[in-house]
């Protein structure tokens, strides 16, 4: 994407003024941002990302997907105006407010957050992940709900027994939270280490799932 409409998209984003005439100017810019947004991903061939928000047991959480399949989840943490100029920077300029493709996701979240499911079956977009750090995020599915596994039991599932702090860092930066359970990987003493989501959420996603305190 230029410059260009990477400052304007930034600009747009900001939190608008409480004074209406203001706000009316700045909704007017937004359109007109999304109508040259989506002329230049027309010209450059790009797909659109289409996104929702979702109310979660751990707040609202950002739903965003592909063609391809669900590429980000995102914690309100993470800022989600943020979450979506990162990926018209990164992926398409084309970001759309459109529920339907991120139904099936939406649907297997609720699922899981009742209770009645243990794994997701969805088609994921990985572009935001490359080398070692997407070799872990391939790995995380394989382990179960309601168990864990230590950074360095990755870094040797993930062949390279040596790279713990690697492994540490694709889960830090895992961009697919829940569905892809980082939250299940601790350090080896059994301590939580760090989240996306933040550690409270961490702690809470263990217990919602039954994990059993490592030895």
């Amino acid at each position: 994407m230029n410059d260009a409409l990477d400052d304007d998209l930034m600009d747009a984003l900001r939190i608008p003024s409480a004074d209406a005439e203001a706000d009316a100017a700045s909704a007017a810019r937004l359109a007109a941002l999304h109508t040259r947004l989506e002329r230049a991903a027309a010209a450059e061939g790009l797909d659109e990302v289409a996104y929702r928000e979702i109310d979660s047991p751990y707040g609202s959480l950002l739903l965003a997907a592909t063609p391809a399949g669900l590429v980000r989840v995102a914690f309100a943490r993470e800022d989600h105006d943020r979450v979506l100029a990162s990926l018209a920077e990164k992926l398409s300029p084309r970001i759309l407010r459109s529920p339907a493709r991120t139904d099936g996701a939406a649907h297997q979240l609720d699922e899981y957050f009742a209770g009645r499911r243990r794994s997701f079956e969805l088609p994921l977009d990985l572009r935001l992940t490359a080398g070692f750090r997407r070799a872990v995020v391939e790995h995380l599915p394989r382990i179960p709900f309601g168990s864990t596994e230590s950074y360095a039991e990755v870094a040797l599932a993930t062949g390279s027994p040596k790279a713990v702090r690697a492994v540490g860092t694709a889960c830090a930066t895992n961009p697919l939270p829940i569905v892809v359970p980082c939250h299940r990987v601790v350090r080896a003493d059994g301590t939580i280490g760090q989240y996306l989501g933040g550690t409270e959420a961490k702690t809470a996603l263990l217990a919602f799932e039954g994990a059993r305190p490592r030895d």
